[in-house]
């Protein structure tokens, strides 16, 4: 199988690897040989330079501020940044741009798409998830964060957690509980809720890897107006799960190429410490590269359906299984090939504490072994690799469901 892109795609395709040649420096090599104040400089940056040529939001519909272009030329956008090693955006248009902003687009009402989603794109606001809770990670359902309408206004109170750089935010879209009384899927409101308040504390978590990723979001009597609900009061469940369609939909065609720069670097590695003959090593290396394949493939199958019109759902659980459960592998192999220097990791760390390290990392050892420790949070967070499976097995396979 040798799946060809159309000559219009190619084309196309030039014109990104041009933009690309004019914006960045001769002796490029990805952004995985920055660390520190020079990488925060770079990215900022280079977000602005996106920003300004059009290249934020590139599926948007233009009247909206985004390019209007088709799934096949957003893909193609995503490979070509991939291989030379640069971001799409910024450390949180993930969660403005591919998750709140393709919401909104499909269910806020225009009085709501007129107002933040040029705010999005301008990095005016800078936004977070608010999904997860103690006792509503997987079990998304069972939130508990309280929202009691006021006169024109919702005042919130409770918690949320595992908030992905949260620290950097100062809008929260948030699910919350807007009717104790009705079943659990159905009381539920998908709000927009500004962090600059009193009402609103962040903390820091501190994850095995030494880095602070994660957060706790306190809410106190925070409040946000009661034109803030998206989709419909009680109706946040269906919003929810658009948005986690979104989320999963465009990386299963573009996070292959990272996965595969990832294994590439670990071949070297294993060259570099004189075991890339041992049988064993190279027997788990090539069924790391049949995964990195497989994964290819199945990235394509989505892009083929994003062709046809569908839109991001259940099946997207397919994607976050397989690279989330590939990940501990290839990380462990790495592991096993550093040996003791494992013990005592030494050189740069990885810039991401999500998925692989970026393009033009060294093979530092410290690279590996955070990627190691971060790759366990990979099967977790976003939905659990048990959760995954039963979204497979209910609602995309039609299997009867779990019995409680």
């Amino acid at each position: 199988m040798r799946p060809m892109y159309t000559p219009e795609a190619e084309a196309y395709r030039e014109k990104v690897q041009a933009f690309l040649a004019e914006k960045l420096p001769v002796d490029w090599h990805g952004i995985g040989q920055l660390e520190g104040l020079e990488l925060n400089e770079f990215v900022t940056d280079w977000r602005k330079t996106l920003y300004e040529g059009g290249y934020l939001a590139t599926g948007w519909p233009v009247e909206y501020g985004g390019a209007g272009l088709s799934a096949l030329e957003q893909v193609i956008i995503g490979e070509e940044f991939a291989k030379a090693g640069v971001p799409t955006g910024g450390p949180n248009d993930v969660f403005g741009i591919q998750m709140l902003g393709n919401t909104l687009l499909q269910w806020g009402s225009e009085e709501q798409k007129r107002y933040y989603l040029p705010r999005i794109l301008s990095g005016a606001d800078v936004w977070c998830q608010g999904y997860s809770e103690p006792n509503a990670g997987s079990d998304l359902s069972n939130i508990g964060l309280r929202a009691m309408l006021d006169g024109d206004q919702w005042v919130l109170n409770g918690q949320k957690i595992w908030t992905s750089a949260g620290h950097l935010a100062d809008h929260i879209f948030t699910l919350a509980r807007t009717d104790p009384d009705a079943p659990r899927h159905k009381g539920i409101s998908f709000m927009l809720v500004d962090m600059r308040q009193p009402g609103i504390e962040v903390r820091p978590i501190r994850m095995i890897s030494g880095e602070s990723e994660f957060n706790e979001i306190f809410y106190t009597d925070a409040t946000t107006p009661k034109g803030e609900v998206v989709g419909g009061l009680n109706n946040g469940w269906a919003v929810a799960m658009t948005l986690l369609g979104y989320e999963r939909g465009e990386a299963a065609a573009t996070l292959p190429i990272r996965f595969q720069a990832e294994l590439d670097r670990l071949v070297l590695l294993a060259k570099e410490r004189g075991v890339a003959n041992d049988p064993i090593i190279r027997q788990r290396i090539a069924g790391c590269y049949a995964k990195v394949q497989i994964m290819r493939y199945n990235g394509m199958r989505v892009l083929t359906r994003f062709l046809g019109g569908h839109h991001p759902g259940p099946d997207g659980a397919i994607s976050k299984l397989y690279w989330s459960e590939y990940h501990k592998e290839i990380s462990e192999l790495s592991i096993d090939i550093l040996g003791a220097d494992a013990l005592v990791p030494v050189g740069r760390r990885p810039s991401s504490a999500f998925q692989a390290d970026d393009a033009g990392a060294p093979n530092s050892s410290w690279s590996w072994v955070g990627t190691f420790l971060n790759a366990r949070a990979g099967t977790i967070y976003a939905g659990s690799s048990q959760i995954q499976r039963n979204i497979i097995g209910e609602m995309v396979l039609g299997l009867p469901k779990e019995p409680r």
